[in-house]
C-alpha cells in the first residue's frame, strides 16, 4: 500500500499507524496551509492532563499561503517552552533520557519554514525508532489521488480519532489512558517497543 499523507509537528499515533504500516510514503507538499490543523501543532500527556504544544507562525494578509511557504514566527522563546513542557511532562518516564540527546537540538535549531522543521522532526523521530522509510514527496497538488491511499484527513486535529490500544503512560494513574497523543508520548513511555506497537494497530480510513 502507498500512501499520502502531511508531514506534522511530531506527528500523533494515527500519523505513525498509517506510516509504518504502509509500503511506500508520499508526503504531501503543495497543499494550503489552513488553521487548526496538526501541521504546527502536537498533543502530549503532562501533569494536568492532555496539553497543546504549538509552533506561532507568521500568516500574510493573502487568503491562501501554501504550506511550504508558512515561516515559523520567532517572537516568543516558543522551541524552549516547549523543550521544558517536554522534561517537566516526560522526565520521570522509562525512556526520556535515553532519547534526549537525540532530540534536544532540535529545539535549539534556527529554522526559518514551519515544513522544514517538521520534515527534520520526523527524520529524527525515524532515527530514534531505527525505523528506514523511503519518502517521496508530491509535485503538485491534487485533490483526488487513485494510486495512494488518501491520509491527508489525517492532518485535521477536529477529525474523529481512531482508538489505539492503551499502553502505560506518566500520569495515567491521574487521568486514565490518553489516545493519539505525539509520537514523542509512544517514545518516551515505550522506548524500544514503540515501533511493535505501531505494527501492531490498525487505522481505518473514513
Amino acid at each position: 500500500m502507498e500512501i499520502l499523507i502531511h508531514p506534522t509537528y511530531f506527528p500523533n499515533i494515527a500519523h505513525f499507524v498509517a506510516i509504518v504500516n504502509a509500503e511506500r510514503v508520499t508526503f504531501e507538499m503543495d497543499d494550503n496551509f489552513l488553521k487548526q490543523t496538526y501541521r504546527n501543532r502536537t498533543y502530549i500527556y503532562a501533569a494536568n492532563g492532555k496539553l497543546l504544544l504549538n509552533i506561532p507562525v507568521i500568516h500574510t494578509q493573502k487568503n491562501r499561503q501554501k504550506y511550504r511557504d508558512v515561516k515559523i514566527s520567532q517572537a516568543t522563546p516558543w522551541q524552549d517552552l516547549h523543550w521544558k513542557s517536554l522534561i517537566s511532562a516526560y522526565n520521570t518516564s522509562p525512556f526520556f533520557e535515553f532519547y534526549k540527546d537525540d532530540l534536544e537540538p532540535l529545539f535549539t535549531l534556527k529554522t526559518d519554514y514551519i515544513l522544514d522543521f517538521n520534515l527534520k522532526c520526523f527524520e529524527v523521530i525515524c532515527d530514534c525508532l531505527q525505523l528506514d522509510i523511503n519518502i517521496s514527496k508530491t509535485k503538485s497538488y491534487q485533490k483526488i489521488v487513485e494510486d495512494k491511499t488518501d491520509f491527508r484527513f489525517l492532518v485535521n486535529a477536529k477529525t474523529k480519532e481512531p482508538q489505539f490500544e492503551p499502553y502505560t503512560q506518566v500520569f495515567s494513574n491521574k487521568h486514565g489512558f490518553i489516545n493519539n497523543l505525539s509520537i514523542l508520548d509512544l517514545l518516551f513511555n515505550e522506548g524500544t517497543n514503540a515501533l511493535s506497537y505501531l505494527e501492531s494497530q490498525t487505522l481505518k480510513t473514513i
